[in-house]
């Protein structure tokens, strides 16, 4: 009797299974459980890998399949382990069950991201069932902490693990390559870009005093007028190589008229495809915490808030500068976080052969290119030199039952498994060639 490959769905499912939740600030269940698990079925597939843990139960697994050509270049697939929280009184089943049912594999982390994971492995299991090996060498990294900043995952690998990743020239991962339905046309966004993502925090000093007698040194006053400035500010458009291809390719393939002088016209124009887009033309500082005070009749000396920043590729120095002209006098800023934006290039081997591998498996496939919103790890693996784009496939139901895109952090979040089944022939077909 032959060996059998895994079956996707009840290897998502399994993961899932494996509380990872990560709350932040080092506060997590650890991913050593997961890791634990990723790593023997690795080994049932003819991959020997490595463990390493930067700290108790935060565990990563590193391993490298190698392909039939070693002077080509090689590829990474890295996936995270971790999920964000999930209060189960809000979801309609447990949020670390695993189940199947419905066409659905349910639980945390569906979607983010133990789908790619688990498509992964499950190619690995097929390669070595069928006696196959991929023409490059295939890195693998399945990593700790992408829910918070990486430090015990992926950030920390680059710093402490480089030669790990020796000769790879381009990595895949999370959020690119979903089926994106508009009104019959399927778009599939691969993931060539993404905003940075920076973390900045306001002080504002002033004069401490009684609240009923005068105080032209406010520090609260001073807070919120530079957050009004802040909120009331339209960041200009700034179109990237990666905005403006999927702006004229969605264009095209929809059918719609695209000005770029005019983009936010052209948004309108292209309706529910405007979502993918609308958020990475322009950059966004977005206020999120205050914290001022401590008695009502009390003037406090300091005052503070925080921001969400997130900067396109090849604004950075422009949105700072836009940002200290808005501040109020008595007002500081720093950085909390500063990732830097990144982007891949489009006009590459590496994305036809993904955009090939999507059309093979569905011939009505419109490949586009795509700058995330949020931010991912490949903030670090670019780090190192290496292209990385956003190419977790997936095909998913039509109409308007299923929202993939509310899934990632929502409730109640699942994928379906006709979805991941047809991203592992993807991944298949783009990793073996």
């Amino acid at each position: 009797m032959g060996i059998m490959a895994l079956d996707v769905a009840q290897v998502c499912a399994d993961l899932i299974r494996f509380d990872t939740t990560n709350r932040g600030g080092g506060d997590s269940a650890g991913e050593r459980g997961a890791a634990e698990h990723v790593a023997a079925l690795l080994q049932d597939s003819g991959v020997p890998s490595t463990l390493l843990e930067p700290a108790p139960r935060r565990a990563n697994v590193l391993a490298r399949v190698p392909g039939t050509d070693p002077s080509l270049p090689a590829v990474l697939v890295q996936a995270h382990l971790d999920v964000v929280p999930a209060d189960a009184a809000e979801w309609s089943f447990d949020p670390f069950g695993g189940e199947i049912r419905d066409g659905f594999v349910h639980g945390r982390g569906a979607v983010d991201m133990k789908d790619m994971a688990a498509m992964t492995l499950t190619v690995l299991s097929r390669w070595h069932a069928e006696g196959r090996r991929p023409r490059r060498d295939v890195v693998l990294a399945f990593v700790a902490d992408e829910e918070d900043q990486g430090v015990y995952g992926a950030h920390w690998l680059v710093e402490h693990h480089a030669a790990h990743f020796a000769g790879v020239q381009a990595a895949i991962s999370e959020s690119g390559a979903f089926s994106y339905d508009v009104g019959g046309v399927r778009l599939y966004p691969v993931g060539t870009a993404e905003r940075g993502t920076s973390h900045v925090k306001l002080t504002a000093t002033g004069r401490a005093g009684h609240g009923s007698r005068r105080n032209d040194s406010n520090a609260v006053t001073a807070l919120v007028t530079t957050l009004a400035r802040i909120a009331a500010h339209e960041h200009p458009v700034r179109l990237t190589p990666t905005v403006e291809a999927f702006l004229v390719g969605a264009g095209k393939a929809l059918g719609v008229e695209v000005d770029l002088d005019d983009v936010d016209g052209t948004l309108t124009r292209l309706g529910p495809a405007a979502k993918l887009v609308e958020n990475t033309v322009r950059c966004s500082t977005t206020p999120t915490m205050l914290q001022a005070g401590y008695k009502v009749n009390v003037i406090p000396g300091t005052a503070t808030a925080q921001l969400d920043v997130r900067t396109l590729p090849g604004t950075v120095d422009e949105l700072v500068a836009t940002l200290d002209s808005l501040l109020a006098p008595g007002v500081t800023r720093e950085f909390l976080e500063h990732q830097p934006p990144v982007e891949a290039p489009i006009d590459t081997a590496w994305f036809t052969a993904m955009a090939d591998a999507l059309r093979d498996e569905d011939p009505a496939a419109h490949v586009l290119p795509y700058c995330l919103g949020g931010g991912t790890d490949a903030k670090a693996f670019s780090r190192l030199g290496i292209a990385c784009y956003g190419f977790s496939p997936l095909r998913l139901p039509e109409g308007g039952g299923y929202d993939y895109r509310a899934m990632a952090h929502g409730v109640d979040e699942r994928v379906p498994v006709a979805g991941l089944e047809f991203g592992v022939r993807v991944l298949d077909r783009f990793l073996s060639s």
